[in-house]
């Protein structure tokens, strides 16, 4: 077999050239860009490391001992990201979403999660706060997180035999580990809880329907994810893709669905409710969702942007640059001025790459460079 040679490419680096523009622009509550697309969901990311080494993330190969993280002075402190937050709710913001790497390492998030609840949007309304987690953290931390405001998880999970999951972790940690993090999850209330399923053909596919089942009826949604090209170095190939179409027919072969209408605008994921004797959706039986950005792309709906962990603005999950508005914040522009920042980045936004990925090399953009890796922007 062919040794596997992974690159080892900073993104940080170029992200570091991408200019801001400063023009006058006052918040209005509606930012759209060149495609008519709404800004609604913010995902910030508030840390880029991970205690798991999922291969189609952060493989060991490249995250590995020596690896040269953020340094802590580096990172957005929690009063600069809540000053950040604040200023994307009044161009029109109303989801945010905490990500990483893994969230929970980042000491105190409980801290930063009542910061954050304390916001409101244009309509007066508090945001819609959120966390996606590999659920390793999560039995100790969810009560804290609730009582601070949180109102939803998402939590990882890429099957329930604990020797796969053990595999594509990748650092031997146990599923029942994460499913004691779910069930306390519920137990402090938090609402809408999903768990995400990465699917590779050849890997854990065949745990789809196992996972189905357990979750049907739970009061957990489960979401089943393509894997996705991501970042530069979890060597993607097309034939590893699991297309959702296929992954439907799979469980509709034993549990019986109808597809259900989107829950909002933007919603990346494709519905379908458990049905009853009758054929029709059982709300006690719960739903099941997939995300198909590879084979289904959905760019033209899409409303989300993502901060970095030191303070760069993505306007893509597959980009390969952002802009600095860390300096911005640490160099003295008032309010105004970043907020005069933030708008014609979105307004200029054109990023539409899942619906010309079949037309790029590998591992790349439009404009060629290779794309930020998902473990530092978040998902």
């Amino acid at each position: 077999m062919a040794e596997r040679v992974i690159p080892l490419v900073d993104q940080r680096i170029a992200a570091l050239a991408a200019r801001v523009p400063i023009h006058p622009v006052a918040p209005t509550g509606l930012l759209t860009d060149t495609r008519g697309r709404p800004l609604r969901d913010l995902r910030i990311s508030v840390t880029d490391r991970c205690n798991f080494r999922c291969n189609y993330c952060m493989p060991k190969e490249v995250f590995d001992k020596d690896y040269p993280y953020l340094p802590h002075g580096a990172l957005l402190s929690f009063e600069e990201i809540t000053r950040l937050a604040k200023l994307f709710l009044a161009h029109g913001v109303r989801k945010i979403r905490l990500t990483g790497g893994e969230p929970l390492l980042r000491k105190n998030l409980e801290a930063l999660v009542a910061q954050l609840a304390q916001l409101r949007t244009v309509d007066g309304l508090a945001p819609d706060l959120t966390l996606t987690t590999n659920g390793s953290l999560l039995a100790r931390k969810a009560k804290a997180l609730k009582d601070a405001g949180l109102n939803r998880v998402t939590v990882s999970l890429d099957g329930l035999d604990d020797a796969v999951f053990r595999r594509m972790n990748d650092v031997d940690f146990p599923v029942v580990d994460v499913l004691a993090g779910i069930e306390a999850a519920h137990a402090a209330g938090l609402s809408h809880i999903k768990v995400n399923m990465v699917v590779k053909r050849g890997t854990n596919d065949h745990e789809i329907l196992p996972m189905a089942r357990h979750f049907r009826g739970s009061g957990t949604t489960l979401r089943f994810i393509e894997y996705m090209d991501v970042g530069a170095t979890n060597g993607w190939r097309m034939d590893e893709v699991l297309p959702s179409a296929e992954l439907i027919k799979r469980l509709r072969a034993e549990l019986p669905l109808v597809q259900l209408d989107p829950s909002s605008p933007g919603e990346t994921a494709e519905r379908w409710g458990y049905a009853n004797a009758a054929g029709q959706y059982d709300l006690a039986l719960g739903e099941v969702g997939v995300i198909s950005s590879v084979t289904q792309a959905f760019c033209h709906d899409c409303n989300r942007a993502r901060l970095s962990t030191e303070g760069k603005l993505y306007l893509c999950l597959f980009a390969s640059e952002g802009y600095d508005l860390r300096t911005l914040l640490r160099g003295g522009a008032s309010d105004e001025a970043i907020a005069s920042a933030i708008a014609p980045i979105w307004q200029q936004r054109s990023d539409r790459y899942s619906e010309l990925r079949s037309s790029l090399p590998a591992d790349t953009t439009p404009g060629g460079a290779r794309r930020v890796e998902m473990s530092y922007i978040g998902g």
